[in-house]
């Protein structure tokens, strides 16, 4: 059975720390995913060559910026633009999840995206509200008995805030 854990963090450093919790713990880099806002004039932002996101996904979805650090490691970097929320970068089997939405969006394109991840939808109201304010959503997919445990005592040792689990996502393997 497959789970995917979800939480949301205020920074980039604790984005990063996640990320790297979860790598030195066993985690694949491609069961990880980042959603977050693109802010476009962080100095600590790159420019990619090439994404693992299927061709014309979104409008204006060409390879973007990316976060420097392990979040540069991560499977499928891209840019999404969602109507009512502006342009994202995610990386990670996230990317694939969401382009859709992205491409077919309307202004609930993102709330929609979110639901079909598995996530309640009072929970991706919530997250949908903290990446309008700046924030950061990650997750881990597992298929393993107790990786979702270690997963979430990752995500709060690092401060990560309304986690969620969700069985048998729909955010599809890398």
């Amino acid at each position: 059975m497959s789970t995917s854990i979800f939480c949301v963090t205020k920074t980039h450093n604790q984005a990063e720390a996640i990320v790297n919790g979860l790598q030195s713990s066993g985690f694949a880099l491609s069961d990880v995913s980042v959603l977050y806002p693109d802010s476009g004039g962080r100095k600590d932002v790159g420019h990619v060559v090439a994404t693992k996101a299927p061709e014309g996904v979104a409008t204006g979805a060409t390879a973007g910026g990316v976060t420097g650090g392990v979040l540069g490691l991560l499977a499928g970097i891209g840019s999404l633009a969602i109507p009512g929320l502006g342009p994202l970068i995610a990386a990670g089997p996230i990317m694939a999840a969401l382009s859709g939405a992205a491409a077919g969006a309307t202004a609930g394109g993102m709330l929609g995206g979110l639901i079909g991840l598995g996530i309640p939808e009072i929970e991706a109201k919530r997250y949908e509200s903290r990446l309008r304010t700046g924030n950061y959503l990650i997750s881990v997919n597992t298929d393993r008995d107790g990786d979702d445990d270690r997963a979430e005592a990752i995500f709060k040792a690092h401060g990560g805030e309304d986690i969620v689990k969700s069985t048998d996502s729909a955010v599809p393997k890398s």
